[in-house]
């Protein structure tokens, strides 16, 4: 799975190019992608990634937005056309400004999957309220393997608990390099198997951000 902050499809040379974002998404080769600033934040907040484009590189982008936005407080998942949605749901999170995240519990083989995408804030409080508020929504839930991803918008190591969090580089600011903002976080049902930030080619332009990418497997748990 990948995650990425899109930024609007607003590069760092300043040109709004939807179709590089999508180019740069496509060739992360994941099954599953969630991303960050996937809609403009005025007005009825429409779509800066049209879902067509999506669509034509083979992703379905779950219906998680309201009117015209692709996704939820900037929120949006893309999944690789076949694998089965079992259910999708939204929460507001608290703090000084307006966040959201977004769960998808998949079937993308013979194991389900669990996934928050999500962009948490800038303000320390403000993040460790939000990381609460998450898990709180997730108690009494079935047990399944289960990944957060997103803009962390943590500078220090971080820490959720029960989870694990990789951050496989600085993947803030695209040209600097200065933090690793950008996260994946997985339950003890999941085994990391390889991750990585891709900065070269488009990516290293299209947005702010690099992508960032995660590949597990359901651990196992024999003996």
């Amino acid at each position: 799975m990948a995650s990425y902050n899109i930024r609007k499809c607003l590069g760092i040379d300043r040109r709004r190019d939807p179709a590089r974002i999508m180019r740069v998404i496509a060739g992360l080769g994941a099954d599953i992608v969630a991303l960050q600033e996937a809609d403009h934040r005025l007005g009825a907040r429409p779509a800066a990634l049209p879902a067509h484009m999506a669509r034509d590189h083979g992703y379905e982008p779950l219906a998680v937005g309201e009117s015209h936005s692709l996704g939820w407080h900037g929120n949006a998942i893309l999944i690789r056309r076949g694998i089965g949605l079992l259910r999708v749901e939204r929460l507001h999170l608290p703090g000084l400004e307006p966040r959201g995240a977004v769960l998808a519990e998949l079937a993308p083989g013979p194991v389900p999957l669990r996934l928050v995408a999500l962009h948490l804030g800038l303000r320390a409080a403000d993040r460790r309220r939000q990381i609460a508020a998450i898990d709180r929504w997730l108690a009494g839930r079935a047990p399944m393997a289960t990944v957060v991803a997103g803009d962390f918008n943590e500078w220090g190591p971080g820490h959720w608990p029960g989870l694990t969090l990789l951050a496989p580089g600085p993947s803030f600011h695209a040209r600097l390099r200065l933090a690793a903002l950008d996260r994946i976080g997985f339950c003890d049902r999941l085994q990391p198997q390889a991750m990585g930030l891709v900065e070269t080619g488009e990516a290293a332009r299209a947005s702010d951000h690099l992508p960032i990418w995660a590949d597990f497997r359901p651990r196992d748990t024999a003996g």
